[in-house]
């Protein structure tokens, strides 16, 4: 097939684990004969510096034109002074919101060979499966804002249409795994909570009547998530619960740097990025970690260009690698030679394989 994926490669460790990416999907289209015209575009704190903008309308245009867009990671603290008139995160708010991608997808898998890269023991966290689905576009990220020198306000808003199509996407996925969906809010302080809880309450009913629903706190969601993480399936969240939680989340599994997302809609073009940051510590060091961007790839295949065999090869040539010991810096052991993170993409490449 021929596809066109939007490359937005950012700021800090952005470029570095897109190459990667990128590497890992001419690959697939060489083992499998694909045709992927790659379209690198500025944006976040780069498209600053070069437009003035970290969304410039030319990469906006060539996004919306994409079959799929990979992200690499945007911020750093040239852009982030409190008076700064742009932000880099601006750009991947409004992304979102011209996309449509009200969906957020975060599995969260622990690989059997890195039990021992958590910080919890090796016990709690194997096995652990589950997925995340956070609403996107809307809450106090969307909210109106305002800010003076004695007061500030930012305002948490859901419509009960918002509240229904992300409970749908979650009730879907959940469908595909063990059929257990837990909806997290905070219904006993806020009004949003409620409509969130009445609103997904019905739709499950109606819907998915073969779903065990179950409603938590998010205080208590994020107290569960340490001590017994393999009671989760599918998480459904609103947006700053989420964002929060995924992140808590990913210490599961050793490292943010093994992590992917995925951005969807109601069509099937999606935003496709690892869950870290642009981690401008490192960048330019060649150790960042590229397994949560090559496993965004695999998302990419999955979802948007709808190629199951291929996502699911490259998903195992990760598994491969790591149970091979293929492992950047923030996931080694002490004592073992960590790998950089082109290594560390050469030897997913290394172990890719065309099913049967």
């Amino acid at each position: 097939m021929k596809a066109r994926v939007a490359v937005l490669a950012g700021d800090g460790i952005g470029p570095e684990v897109i190459a990667e990416g990128l590497r890992c999907l001419h690959a697939i289209a060489e083992l499998f004969g694909h045709e992927f015209e790659l379209i690198p575009l500025p944006f976040g704190g780069a498209a600053i510096d070069s437009h003035a903008d970290p969304l410039p309308e030319r990469t906006l245009s060539a996004c919306r034109a994409a079959d799929a867009v990979l992200l690499g990671a945007v911020g750093g603290p040239q852009w982030a002074a409190p008076q700064a008139a742009l932000r880099p995160e601006e750009g991947l708010l409004r992304l979102r919101a011209a996309l449509g991608t009200f969906a957020n997808l975060r599995p969260v898998k622990v690989h059997a060979a890195l039990a021992d890269a958590s910080t919890l023991k090796a016990e709690v966290v194997h096995g652990v499966d589950l997925l995340f689905v956070r609403e996107l576009t809307g809450g106090i990220y969307f909210g109106d804002k305002h800010r003076d020198a004695h007061r500030a306000t930012d305002v948490c808003s859901y419509t009960a249409a918002e509240i229904e199509r992300i409970t749908r996407v979650a009730g879907r996925l959940a469908q595909s795994r063990r059929r257990r969906l837990t909806s997290i809010d905070k219904a006993n302080v806020l009004e949003t909570s409620r409509l969130w809880r009445e609103v997904c309450t019905r739709v499950v009913a109606r819907e998915f009547p073969d779903l065990t629903l179950e409603h938590v706190l998010v205080d208590a969601a994020a107290m569960h998530l340490i001590r017994a993480p393999r009671d989760f399936d599918v998480l459904l969240t609103e947006n700053l619960f989420g964002d929060i939680l995924t992140d808590e989340a990913a210490m599961l599994a050793g490292s943010l740097g093994l992590l992917p997302s995925a951005c969807l809609g109601e069509g099937r073009r999606g935003i496709y990025e690892p869950i870290h940051g642009s981690a401008p510590d490192i960048a330019g060091r060649g150790i960042a970690n590229p397994y949560g961007t090559i496993l965004s790839v695999a998302l990419l295949l999955r979802h948007s260009l709808e190629l199951g065999a291929e996502a699911a090869a490259l998903e195992q040539a990760v598994e491969a690698a790591l149970g091979d010991g293929a492992r950047t810096s923030d996931i080694a052991p002490a004592g073992t030679r960590a790998l950089s993170t082109r290594e560390a993409g050469e030897a997913v490449i290394s172990r890719l394989q065309r099913p049967g």
